[in-house]
């Protein structure tokens, strides 16, 4: 029986051991692409005290292999005991982070870290089955829920560590009205977005607020996804609260400023796709020849994805993130950027002569500059994609088609291909769609309402939760994709969004962070937690700032493992 692109996992069986978030969301993911379940009796091993996926049948892989497990834990090789969501929330700077906008640490009420634990080891998993598909060793993987907070708080790490201040200040200051979300007179809370000073004066104009307030409002407005922070002039919310919703949107459309309304958590999102990842063949090219892939030297030397290259071209945070987190399962990443580099690189506060923030997101990565609305841009774009096995991109909806690079024009050079799009909404909202943002999609699919305590409007954190889970659905959806090249021989659509990532923190059963943990000491301080010996398992330094390490570990099966099998 043919292998469905969608389902790559068709007569995989994993055995779940452990009832933790993490372990539930790994087995709901798995069990999408295919894979049966089995739940194993009794706890998991101490070594895996947040569960375990055991691999334990896989009859589409020759006969000798052994088969991957991934181990899950909570402190993982952190030397500070944590037993739950809320120890790794407190002990690794979640709550610090999540708290800045309201001056002290706070609680995140999802279980956040253990959601992207979940994916995180799904990856592994998947990753691992691809590897011994491949020829390559079984793999052994642990992850734990302490790696996954690190990799989330990542680019929050490397500005905290960097002796660079250009990035301002990453509290509030006390006293100052703390927004967006903002309200409106007829009582209706909604969120913005813009990435361009330009459309933020003709929209706070109309409101009627007034100059002096607009300028000063603009720097906290765009840095809020690196601060962690959003404090505002009291006149912006003031104009806000003057007008009701319809006048708004009316000027944010005129404008050409994205507004959607903060939503509850009871709001239905629409049916969720077949499958998660949107997985699909790519559309057939019969008359297509691959180009031979050159020899080249591969980031790093080990990892399940060694061997793999990928061809990306992102921006901003959930693009990066998910390249990235391939180059840490080792694949060879290679960014196209337009003259003279991407501009982010040059975005404050430098570690040495680049961005803190774009290494956290990109170091590692090989760099092909290409001008894409060029034909001799695009020609080598193409060039790039024909000897790669993953084309990644979040463009925004129809560049792809401008650029003559949609997944078609693609598969035309490699029919083979893994097409991987990172977008915002998917088939959350119809066209015409608003920004598809962290903050937006937080207020839009209810996410923001999660995070509220009782008795308190809903706001999103700050801390940019969507699109670094977002990124982990992408790179997930990307391993996905390459099982289903390997096992049917055809090229693979990918298309995931940021607000999977908030339908996924919706859906997920959680006993909730407060349920959870509580001994653990809160970190205040992430440049400290980072020079802490006893966080040298998560953290490494290029001696300008300090970076997450890659969150698994992967080590070959012994022969007592595989006996067990």
């Amino acid at each position: 029986m043919a292998v469905p692109v969608s389902r790559p996992l068709d007569g995989t069986v994993v055995r779940a051991s452990g009832r933790s978030v993490a372990v539930r969301v790994a087995a709901t993911r798995l069990r999408a692409l295919g894979c049966a379940i089995e739940t194993a009796g009794g706890p998991p091993p101490p070594d895996a005290p947040a569960g375990l996926l055991r691999v334990v049948r896989a009859p589409w892989l020759p006969g000798d292999r052994a088969l991957p497990e991934c181990r899950i834990g909570w402190s993982g090789p952190v030397a500070v005991p944590m037993g739950g969501e809320r120890d790794v929330q407190a002990a690794c700077g979640i709550m610090h982070v999540h708290g800045r906008a309201t001056g002290g640490p706070r609680v995140l009420h999802v279980d956040y870290a253990s959601v992207c634990a979940g994916v995180l080891a799904a990856q592994a998993v998947t990753a691992g089955l691809l590897a011994a598909l491949r020829g390559g060793p079984a793999v052994r993987a642990a992850t734990s829920v302490a790696q996954a907070a690190a990799l989330a708080l990542t680019q929050y790490v490397a500005v905290a560590t960097t002796t660079d201040t250009g990035s301002g200040s990453s509290r509030p200051e006390p006293g100052t009205a703390r927004t967006p979300p903002f309200r409106s007179a007829d009582g209706v809370r909604f969120e913005i977005e813009t990435f361009q000073a330009e459309t933020w004066l003709r929209f706070w104009t109309a409101l009627g607020a007034a100059r002096p307030d607009i300028a000063a409002g603009w720097t906290p407005f765009q840095q809020r996804f690196a601060t962690g922070t959003c404090a505002l002039p009291p006149g912006l919310a003031a104009a806000a609260a003057a007008l009701g919703y319809p006048a708004v949107r009316r000027a944010a459309e005129a404008a050409g400023v994205s507004v959607v309304t903060v939503n509850d958590a009871a709001t239905p999102l629409p049916p969720a796709p077949a499958s998660p990842w949107r997985l699909r063949p790519l559309p057939a090219a019969p008359s297509a020849q691959a180009a031979p892939r050159p020899d080249g030297p591969s980031r790093r030397d080990g990892g399940p994805l060694a061997g793999i290259r990928v061809a990306e071209s992102t921006n901003r945070v959930q693009g990066p993130l998910a390249g990235h987190v391939l180059g840490l399962l080792g694949a060879d990443v290679v960014r196209i950027e337009p003259p003279g580099g991407d501009p982010m690189r040059g975005v404050p506060p430098m570690a040495g002569e680049c961005s803190a923030r774009f290494l956290a997101l990109n170091r590692g990565k090989r760099v092909v500059e290409a001008d894409l609305k060029s034909l001799t841009g695009r020609d080598e774009a193409l060039r790039l994609v024909a000897s790669s096995d993953v084309f990644l991109q979040n463009w925004a909806p129809g560049r792809a088609a401008r650029f003559g690079l949609d997944a078609a024009d693609l598969a035309a050079v490699h029919p083979g291909l893994v097409h991987a799009y990172a977008g915002g909404w998917a088939d959350v909202l119809l066209a015409p769609q608003p920004m598809g943002t962290d903050y937006l999609v937080q207020a839009h699919t209810g996410v923001a309402a999660l995070l509220t305590p009782p008795g308190r409007p809903p706001a999103p954190t700050l801390m940019t939760i969507i699109d670094v889970l977002g990124a982990l659905i992408s790179a997930e959806g990307v391993a996905a994709g390459l099982l289903g090249a390997a096992r049917t021989g055809a090229g693979v659509r990918v298309e995931t969004a940021l607000a999977d990532a908030g339908r996924l923190l919706r859906e997920t059963p959680a006993p909730g962070a407060r349920a959870a943990g509580g001994t653990a000491p809160v970190v205040t301080d992430l440049a400290a937690m980072a020079a802490d010996p006893a966080y040298a398992a998560l953290f490494e330094t290029d001696g300008a700032a300090c970076y997450s390490r890659a969150p698994w570990t992967f080590t070959s099966p012994s022969e007592h493992d595989r006996e067990e099998r």
